[in-house]
């Protein structure tokens, strides 16, 4: 019987750190994104911007210099509203 309790410990123990693990790479999943610094491949983890946006925002910011607000990345053709409120949470500039 002791086995048995040991193995059911071990489990439990391997589910805790499982969990544990999974809730790390979600809250890194939903950080915070600085539109000014990230890389295309950082922006496309945002919700609507596939690789193609994430380009465009790069690209944008070359030419352009920084946003200067969440709300500046609505002059990346292609990104509208629905983007943005999708992304509000997500999106800092500083």
């Amino acid at each position: 019987m002791l086995k048995h309790s040991k193995w059911i410990a071990l489990i439990a123990l391997v589910a805790l750190v499982l969990i544990s693990l999974n809730t790390a790479v979600l809250a890194a999943a939903v950080g915070k994104i600085n539109i000014n610094t990230a890389s295309a491949e950082e922006l496309a983890q945002l919700d609507r911007i596939g690789n193609q946006y994430a380009q465009r925002i790069v690209a944008y910011r070359e030419t352009n210099g920084p946003f200067a607000s969440p709300e500046d990345i609505l002059n990346v053709k292609g990104i509208g509203q629905k983007t943005l409120e999708a992304n509000k949470d997500r999106i800092v500039v500083k």
